[in-house]
C-alpha cells in the first residue's frame, strides 16, 4: 500500500465551535490518502479563541517541531495576531526545509505573510478542516474542485490555476511571487515588523463580512502606502457574505474595482476562484508565478 501523507490538524485562531465537524473532516481526509493527527488542543477553549494565547502558540510550536507533511489549521477567525511578536519564526523555517506546507487562508494569511516577511519561506492558501472538509452533506458537502485542487498540490502535481475575468486584459503577461491573502489581515501589518515588502509581485486579496466601502477603504491603504504601484498585477478573489445597505444607491464591488483601476495604474483582475468561498483553488504563497491572460482567461503557473 503507498504510504499516507502526514497531515497535522490544529487550531491557532478562533474556536472550533463543535467537535462533530471536526471529526468528520478528519475521516474524510483520511480517505483521501492523509495520515491525519488532530493536536492536542485542537478543540480547546478560551473565550472565542482556540484556547488562550500560550495554548495556542504552543500548538503552533509542537506542529513545526513535529514538521509534518502538511499543518493544516481548523479554521481561521481570529487571533494569529496576538502571537506574532513571539512566533519562533525560525523554528517555522526549518519545518518548512524539512517539507511542511503550511495551508489555511483568512485569519492564517498573517503567518503566512510573516513567513515570507521573517524567513523568506513560502506556504499555501488553500482550505481549512471545518468550512471545506467538515461541513455536513445537507451543507453542501465536500467541494469537488476545492478537494481536487488541494490533494493535488500537496502531490506536487499541480503546476497551475485558471479562472475566467473581465474583459480588457487580454495579452497580459507578467512575473513574481505570489503573495497576499485576506484583506483585512493582510492591511492589519502594515508598519509592523511582520510585513513582507514584497516589490514585483502578483498579489492575490479576498474578503469575508466586509461591506464594500470597507474593502475600498483598505485597498486605498494599499494604494496610498505605494504598496500596489509596486507590483505586477492585483488578482481579487472572492469578497462575500456582506450585507447591503439602504445607504449604497447602487454602490458595490463593481464601483469599487471601477475606483481602483482609475487610480492604479497596476493591473487589478478579478474572478480568482478563492476566499471564504465553494470552490476555492490552492495557491502557492511565496513562490514565483507567471500569470497570462488569453482573451478572458486568465492561467496562473508555478
Amino acid at each position: 500500500m503507498p504510504r499516507m501523507t502526514p497531515l497535522n490538524l490544529f487550531t491557532p485562531a478562533g474556536v472550533v465551535p463543535r467537535a462533530a465537524p471536526l471529526r468528520l473532516a478528519v475521516r474524510r481526509l483520511r480517505t483521501l490518502g492523509f495520515d491525519v493527527q488532530l493536536d492536542d488542543s485542537a478543540l480547546a477553549r478560551q473565550q472565542r479563541f482556540g484556547g488562550d494565547d500560550e495554548t495556542r502558540l504552543a500548538a503552533l510550536h509542537r506542529v513545526a517541531e513535529q514538521a509534518p507533511a502538511i499543518a493544516m489549521a481548523t479554521r481561521g477567525g481570529y487571533g494569529l495576531t496576538r502571537l506574532l511578536d513571539r512566533v519562533r519564526w525560525k523554528l517555522l523555517a526549518r519545518s518548512v526545509e524539512r517539507g511542511t506546507r503550511w495551508v489555511g487562508h483568512s485569519d492564517m494569511t498573517v503567518l503566512q505573510l510573516g513567513l515570507i516577511a521573517h524567513t523568506g519561506c513560502g506556504s499555501w492558501a488553500g482550505p481549512m478542516a471545518l468550512d471545506d472538509f467538515g461541513r455536513a452533506l445537507e451543507a453542501g458537502g465536500v467541494d469537488e474542485v476545492t478537494r481536487d485542487c488541494f490533494v493535488e498540490a500537496m502531490a506536487g502535481e499541480l503546476e497551475a490555476v485558471g479562472f475566467r475575468t473581465e474583459p480588457g486584459f487580454d495579452g497580459l503577461g507578467v512575473k513574481g511571487p505570489l503573495w497576499g491573502g485576506n484583506l483585512t489581515m493582510l492591511c492589519s501589518l502594515l508598519g509592523t515588523k511582520h510585513w513582507p515588502a514584497v516589490k514585483n509581485g502578483i498579489l492575490f486579496l479576498e474578503d469575508v463580512n466586509e461591506h464594500p466601502y470597507r474593502i475600498e477603504r483598505q485597498l486605498l491603504q494599499l494604494h496610498q502606502a505605494g504598496v500596489l504601484a509596486r507590483q505586477k498585477a492585483v488578482v481579487l478573489g472572492a469578497f462575500s457574505a456582506w450585507k447591503p445597505s439602504p445607504l449604497d444607491r447602487g454602490y458595490s464591488m463593481k464601483t469599487v474595482v471601477a475606483l481602483m483601476r482609475s487610480v492604479s495604474r497596476t493591473p487589478i483582475l478579478t474572478g480568482l476562484p478563492f476566499g471564504h468561498v465553494q470552490p476555492k483553488v490552492t495557491l502557492p504563497v511565496g513562490r514565483r508565478v507567471q500569470l497570462l491572460v488569453e482573451g478572458r482567461n486568465v492561467l496562473i503557473g508555478w
